[in-house]
């Protein structure tokens, strides 16, 4: 699973997802990409399931990047605690999404391959996806 190797501060708050990204929201690398439409989380483990599912459809050919990176710790108590008693302990980490963001990256394989292998992906992600190609984004964020 990816996750930070060292961070400032072991716990953080929860903050917002307002707005829509203004970095990351171009393909910069590969040929095609996912772009979130909704704000999300996205677990560490989601973003391994995509990976996964996309390298084993493209049979480790072509060329995957991830462009998003967990390093939110998100805390939970225990079940049946009582309340106060501070705060949780790191449960797992989240990487940000907000609308526009490419989140991945794919090249070096044929356009249907590649979308195939982007679709599968997407269903293993909380949030809703549009499969988008260089040309799409060439103006910036993603159109809706």
């Amino acid at each position: 699973m990816l996750m930070p190797k060292r961070v400032k501060r072991r716990k953080q708050f929860r903050g917002t997802m307002a707005g829509k990204a203004t970095r990351g929201n171009t393909i910069s690398y590969g040929e095609y990409g996912i772009v979130a439409m909704e704000p999300s989380w996205i677990k560490s483990n989601q973003i391994e399931a995509a990976r996964v599912a996309m390298t084993r459809h493209v049979k480790r050919g072509g060329q995957v990047w991830i462009k998003i990176f967990p390093d939110k710790p998100i805390t939970a108590k225990p079940a049946e605690t009582r309340m106060g008693s501070g705060k949780g302990s790191v449960e797992y980490w989240v990487a940000v999404v907000k609308p526009g963001r490419v989140l991945f990256e794919i090249a070096g394989v044929p356009e249907d391959v590649a979308r195939e292998a982007l679709r599968l992906a997407s269903h293993k992600l909380p949030c809703k996806c549009k499969i988008v190609s260089k040309a799409d984004l060439e103006g910036g964020a993603a159109n809706e």
